[in-house]
């Protein structure tokens, strides 16, 4: 039974607990909740949920350093799995639903959402095998091959692992396994995880749970498929050659940065570091925008950047002159201009402020 009122300030005490790095203060915040009647999927995700997610909110704004993210994303993990461990072993030892495969597509380390769903599909009595991030194609194969699940449920918060999502999707439904696809990176409707080929989305633990309670029908031997099958616009071979080009782009981009935006010319070793990682990002996000042929995934992240290049104070203009530079090295390949013309397009009319969006790897 949920106690919606009872809830209601906890958020805002997880995370005066959290943002103070005082994992016990806010493992006591949660069980003290429960103690009180409050139930263990409302904890999860309408009290320590929002807490992650404002975690990140914080930290795009400029308020709170890398470390400090990383420290709040490990107290709330150990706060997660201390109220797992307060069930019975009874509680652990009898699903009543069938067994699914929970984990994070290869090179995805934001695994904090797949955990929240595992952990509610766990209390809502599936049997979970959960694997936790960056889960490589071939081990999680031969994972399914050993227990058989009734599902793998596929997170992905970066739409730059889109190509490994896609990878996964086909291989787990070749073997005869259905695929929920959850998580940012398939958008806000789940456009992207249907244009993969995945059998379902979700939005979140709770949709996740309807559509396995729903079921899944195995996929048939026509599963077995090509990625052309499935995304035929990559016969161009643009986003091949983006994503074999890529340290190639960025120094040179870089290099054209130095000579046309003389504020760099007084750019400390870390500024330097942190303009080539935002431009090696770029490139990434504009590869992935060209794996699926989706503008939104690249404008969408460029102008999150130009606000997190302001909470830095960099002028988000130096953005634009690094789109345009890319466009020079880019003239050859018709797709891509067009989505460096839309993302330029789209920078001067973002927000005035940072939004929540995507971590980028610290």
């Amino acid at each position: 039974m949920r106690h919606p009122t009872a809830a209601a300030d906890l958020p805002d005490r997880l995370w005066r607990a959290v943002a103070d790095g005082d994992e016990y203060a806010a493992a006591d915040v949660l069980h003290t909740a429960a103690a009180d009647g409050v139930d263990e999927e409302t904890l999860l995700l309408e009290v320590i949920a929002p807490v992650q997610e404002r975690t990140g909110t914080e930290w795009a704004a400029g308020r709170i350093s890398v470390a400090q993210e990383h420290a709040a994303t490990a107290i709330n993990e150990r706060v997660v799995a201390s109220l797992a461990h307060r069930r019975t072993a009874s509680e652990h030892l009898a699903p009543h639903h069938g067994r699914v495969t929970v984990g994070c597509v290869d090179g995805e380390w934001h695994a904090f959402p797949a955990r929240l769903v595992a952990e509610v599909l766990r209390l809502r009595g599936w049997r979970v095998d959960y694997l936790g991030a960056r889960t490589p194609t071939a081990h999680l194969v031969a994972h399914l091959h050993l227990t058989n699940p009734d599902a793998v449920l596929l997170s992905a918060s970066l739409p730059t692992h889109l190509s490994a999502a896609h990878a996964a999707v086909t291989a787990c439904q070749a073997i005869g396994v259905p695929v929920l696809a959850g998580g940012r990176a398939f958008g806000a409707d789940g456009r992207l995880a249907r244009l993969l080929g995945a059998d379902r989305w979700a939005a979140d633990a709770r949709g996740a749970a309807a559509a396995l309670k729903a079921g899944l029908a195995r996929p048939g031997p026509a599963a077995i498929r090509q990625v052309a099958d499935d995304l035929p616009h990559l016969v161009d071979q643009e986003y091949t050659m983006v994503a074999q080009s890529r340290p190639v782009l960025v120094r040179q981009t870089l290099a054209g940065l130095e000579a046309r935006f003389p504020a760099m010319r007084g750019y400390d070793d870390a500024q330097r570091e942190h303009t080539a990682e935002d431009l090696a990002h770029i490139v990434d996000f504009l590869a992935a925008a060209l794996y699926v042929d989706d503008p939104e995934v690249f404008t969408a992240f460029l102008t999150w950047t130009a606000d997190i290049l302001e909470a830095r104070h960099v002028p988000a203009r130096s953005l634009l002159l690094g789109l345009d530079i890319l466009a020079e090295q880019l003239r050859e390949f018709p797709r891509a201009l067009g989505l460096l013309r839309e993302g330029s397009a789209a920078v001067p009319d973002r927000p005035t402020g940072p939004v929540p969006g995507p971590h980028l790897p610290a």
